[in-house]
């Protein structure tokens, strides 16, 4: 009897294993969890925005911090402790509907409705890849019991949120003539392209119009201090003390700490310039950084549930970081080495680089120009913080207090004066470029603007120490939302 029993037992439970094991299906991971797939998506379409557009790194700072807000809510629904940003429709699911199946469905539909909305332009790429996933891109249910429908409501939700945030992303606001991001500040410099009055402040400067012409274009996103942060108070919370003026002895070792260092680059510091600058297909910032999440989440092999919260915690960070910086940027209106160096050099002969195809030659100091391509000579903004220090001190960090640890370890293959010079005979030999830590990436991305030209070390500086303060409060707000 004993014996039967036991066979009984052995067989119901060898058919229970069989039944279980045809049911299971290994979790998607790295490159292959849905998470991942669309912030690879986002990462496309950042790159065709720019190229559409031109490079607005503001703009796209706040796409990708929205759509990442929009999937970490669709996701927070099936999550046992997490707390939506915006979403206020939809109750959190049973734990029985906790599971991956309904999480991809839900993060899917929310990024989809969000790239629509800020990525209009590329709407039929999005299309393609919901049909690919066997997905119905035509399915618009607001049902809050169904993945689909939580997907839809949570970018819905955020879309309906931000519509007012400031950004005038429809020129609706008061003084914008019906263009979007229209300036309905009405910023005027004080200096022209032509004229310099204040030495302290921001000048405009020619650039190449690539047809043989030349234009000085206007300063970018002029009011984006106005846009209302995710995590922050208000945009001047953290706002650092002033940069030096003209005339001090700090501002003049400062600016001649530039020149020097661009008369000395070596392949290794072209080719840092160069990929910390980015070239065609841009992702601006806050995309170069979702890139590098994007390699944390390769090399840890990530979950979508990681992935979900990374993505989210990296974005809405820069995308303050970028709010952070432009007040500081606007309130001091500070000028660039570009214009410095020619008031400090004025009819002195430097060694300077001398243009694509050119090299280092001796000028006079009124010539000298930042390690640029003719048609992006320079950021057309003012520039005390640096946008890349603020954004990169605030990523880094966010990403080493998520991952538990200093360690990065990526490194990056490229040829130095690729994305600078036009005639291949100046390019450089072929150099690795590794980026052992977290600080250390943003350390390096903060100085290779003050080896291109493009800020003094004092911009660089305050802009690290500014984005690591915002990225305190990120993580304060990103826990408050994990439920923590």
């Amino acid at each position: 009897m004993k014996r039967i029993l036991y066979l009984t037992f052995t067989i119901a439970f060898l058919s229970m294993v069989k039944t279980f094991a045809q049911d299971y299906v290994p979790e998607p991971k790295g490159t292959d969890n849905m998470a991942y797939k669309w912030g690879k998506m986002a990462l496309d379409a950042t790159a065709s925005d720019t190229e559409k557009f031109k490079p607005r790194p503001t703009i796209t700072s706040r796409y990708l911090g929205l759509i990442f807000i929009s999937i970490f809510d669709a996701w927070s629904r099936y999550d046992e402790k997490a707390i939506p940003v915006f979403l206020k429709a939809a109750e959190r699911r049973p734990l029985a509907e906790q599971k991956i199946s309904n999480k991809e469905i839900a993060i899917s539909y929310a990024a989809f409705g969000a790239m629509k909305e800020y990525y209009y332009s590329d709407t039929e790429m999005f299309r393609e890849f919901m049909i690919e996933l066997g997905l119905d891109p035509d399915n618009t249910s607001m049902d809050p019991n169904t993945p689909e429908g939580i997907g839809n409501l949570a970018a819905k939700a955020t879309i309906e949120a931000r519509k007012n945030d400031g950004s005038n992303q429809y020129g609706t606001i008061a003084g914008s003539k019906g263009k979007p991001y229209y300036d309905y500040t009405n910023y005027k410099p004080v200096n022209t392209a032509d004229e310099n009055t204040d030495i302290n402040l921001w000048q405009p400067k020619y650039f190449s119009d690539g047809n043989g012409g030349q234009y000085a274009p206007g300063c970018l996103t002029p009011y984006w201090q106005k846009v209302t942060p995710i995590t922050l108070t208000s945009a001047d919370q953290f706002r650092p003390g002033p940069p030096p003026i003209y005339g001090s002895q700090q501002l003049k070792k400062e600016v001649k700490e530039v020149v020097d260092l661009q008369a000395n680059l070596s392949d290794e510091d072209k080719a840092l310039v160069e990929f910390m600058r980015d070239g065609p297909q841009s992702v601006q910032q806050a995309g170069h950084w979702l890139k590098f999440a994007q390699d944390v989440s390769r090399r840890d092999n990530h979950t979508l549930d990681q992935d979900v919260k990374m993505y989210f915690l990296t974005e809405i960070t820069a995308m303050d970081a970028f709010i952070a910086s432009w007040d500081s940027k606007m309130f001091y209106d500070y000028a660039r080495p570009y214009a410095l160096v020619h008031e400090y050099y004025k009819d002195q002969t430097i060694k300077a680089w001398g243009g694509p195809g050119v090299g280092i030659v001796e000028m006079k100091g009124q010539e000298w120009r930042p390690y640029s391509p003719d048609i992006f000579l320079c950021p057309p903004f003012p520039s005390y913080t640096s946008g890349h220090s603020t954004i990169s001190g605030s990523c880094a960090e966010v990403l080493r207090l998520f991952t538990g640890d200093e360690y990065f370890g990526e490194s990056v293959e490229l040829t130095p004066g690729a994305l600078t010079e036009i005639d291949t005979a100046f390019y450089g030999k072929p150099v690795t470029i590794t980026f052992p830590t977290f600080t250390e990436a943003a350390n390096m991305a903060g100085m290779s603007r003050v080896m291109g030209g493009y800020h003094i070390q004092a911009d660089n500086i305050a802009g690290l120490e500014l984005g690591r303060d915002v990225a305190t409060q990120a993580w304060k707000f990103y826990n408050e939302h994990l439920g923590n």
